[in-house]
């Protein structure tokens, strides 16, 4: 039997998303991932893992919070002036989607969500449409010389 979600700890979204990116460092060295961080915090992707022959740029998001019996990722950057945009093969190869109360990774290419702003994850939810759930733990995706199809 699953554990139940425990209720979130309400932290600030800045410290909840350093927690996923230290947690996200040690699961992907732990699998043989070599990842690096960019110089600060101005480009559009957190890490890039090297894959041998291909360097992915990632984008990291993570959420507590369990809405309408999945959980929301928004996969969404924000321009000055000009609004939020749907992350696209321009600036980044793969997001990464971290639902902290189950410890749980999905390891998503952009083309198969560009134009999404917002996904909804369900893991160990029992979903009829639950699209994403083949990206669950998906690390083989990120392997040396694997290729970007599930």
């Amino acid at each position: 039997m699953e554990k139940p979600i425990p209720p979130p700890i309400h932290r600030n979204t800045k410290r909840t998303a350093e927690l996923s990116g230290a947690s996200f460092l040690l699961k992907a060295e732990s699998l043989g991932l070599h990842v690096s961080l960019p110089w600060g915090d101005s480009e559009r992707y957190d890490f890039i893992v090297d894959a041998g022959s291909r360097l992915w740029r990632i984008q990291l998001k993570s959420t507590e919070a369990l809405r309408n019996h999945g959980f929301d990722i928004r996969p969404i950057h924000f321009v000055y002036g000009q609004g939020a945009f749907a992350y696209s093969i321009e600036d980044i190869d793969a997001l990464v989607a971290h639902i902290i109360p189950k410890d749980t990774w999905y390891i998503i290419p952009v083309e198969t969500f560009f134009p999404f702003k917002n996904l909804r994850l369900y893991p160990g939810i029992e979903r009829r449409r639950a699209r994403w759930e083949k990206y669950r733990e998906a690390w083989h995706l990120l392997q040396p010389d694997t290729g970007r199809s599930a």
